[in-house]
């Protein structure tokens, strides 16, 4: 990695984003700081195909610490944002985090290939990552959590048909604040709306405990991971349950009855993000990594490992086809039927803990 190529990468790939150190997090062209980016993202979010391309395209090498919402934060919050150059938090937990730790900075965009973002998820990202007027994020990737269904074996169409008298044992969901927004949006509430009301969000949790306590009798299990629900649904003994577009997809690919299911009241869509971690020590190569990673021809591939869509403008067009057909097949109407998570205000998750903890301690 010859300091030339730092140099280049200055001038060419980051149109002034900035290259002087000054104990700002800022990284000199010839610096060891320059020559390596420190992403802290999850599991295959990075290949190592691309890895291996932005350091020949720029000298740079990326180190890649796999993590998710909870650890990242745990971990920036732990050093005041040191130890990594981008983090890849989801767009809800970003504000909360800022007001309590501090542990990002702001995005210049100036220094971002704005238009290589897809407008309409830019905003969505805009609206909930931003404090002070500033901006702390961009996106990267998104997707959506609905239903899995045998359908040879069920019918279903929302949340609460999990807990239907002829689907006893044959279910499945987390234990997790996903499942909680998702039945509160079946029984004809919004969760989202309430954030800003404690009391009136702490009680519809309590209703929304007691709903899944009442239909603890027909899920089989409560999954950890996806490849322990993979497992239930390929033996059989798992009919329907809450997952994920992607791990349904692909299921759908193996065997053409399991379908994932956009549910009436919703499917509860997620937007993973590029944020900078406050004292980042190379922003100049962050910079480079979020306009490097939004080229189409990029990021195609980060949503081939993933199995996801990114936020590049143009890149859908790439995909593969079996896989926008089968977003055509579940979300006929496009987009209209998701609900994107709104920035999580602080304390909120604790109520959800508690109410989790007593649907798990229930007999």
């Amino acid at each position: 990695m010859r300091v030339a190529l730092s140099v280049l990468l200055c001038a060419s790939l980051l149109a002034g984003a900035g290259c002087s150190k000054h104990g700002d997090g800022k990284s000199s062209a010839g610096s060891d700081d320059a020559r390596k980016l420190r992403i802290i993202t999850w599991s295959d979010y990075i290949p190592q195909e691309i890895v291996d391309q932005f350091k020949q395209e720029t000298g740079i090498q990326v180190e890649v610490s796999l993590s998710n919402n909870e650890e990242i934060i745990s971990k920036l919050r732990a050093t005041g944002g040191a130890g990594f150059d981008l983090a890849q938090p989801s767009q809800d937990r970003i504000v909360s985090a800022q007001q309590e730790f501090r542990i990002y900075r702001p995005i210049d965009l100036t220094k971002v290939k704005v238009d290589e973002f897809r407008p309409d998820l830019l905003e969505i990202v805009k609206k909930n990552a931003s404090l002070d007027g500033k901006l702390y994020a961009l996106p990267y990737v998104w997707g959506t959590e609905g239903l899995l269904v045998n359908s040879k074996r069920a019918s279903i169409s929302d949340y609460m048909d999990l807990c239907r008298a002829d689907l006893k044992g044959k279910t499945s969901v987390r234990l997790r604040r996903p499942t909680l927004m998702a039945f509160a949006l079946a029984i004809g509430k919004d969760p989202f709306s309430l954030y800003g009301d404690t009391k009136a969000y702490s009680a519809l949790m309590d209703e929304v405990g007691r709903t899944l306590i009442a239909c603890k009798p027909n899920f089989r299990f409560f999954y950890d991971n996806k490849d322990q629900l993979i497992n239930g649904v390929r033996s059989g003994e798992i009919v329907a349950s809450m997952m994920w577009d992607s791990v349904s997809w692909k299921l759908n690919r193996e065997n053409p009855d399991l379908k994932y299911v956009n549910p009436k009241s919703g499917a509860i869509a997620w937007l993973d993000t590029m944020a900078l971690p406050a004292r980042g020590r190379n922003d100049a190569g962050a910079y480079a990594w979020i306009n490097f990673t939004m080229r189409p021809d990029i990021a195609v591939k980060i949503a081939k490992s993933i199995g996801n869509f990114t936020a590049s403008q143009g890149a859908d067009a790439l995909m593969d086809p079996r896989l926008r057909a089968q977003f055509a097949e579940s979300f006929p109407d496009g987009m209209k039927n998701m609900k994107w998570y709104p920035a999580i205000p602080p304390g909120l998750e604790e109520i959800e803990g508690r109410v989790l903890d007593r649907v798990k301690a229930a007999n």
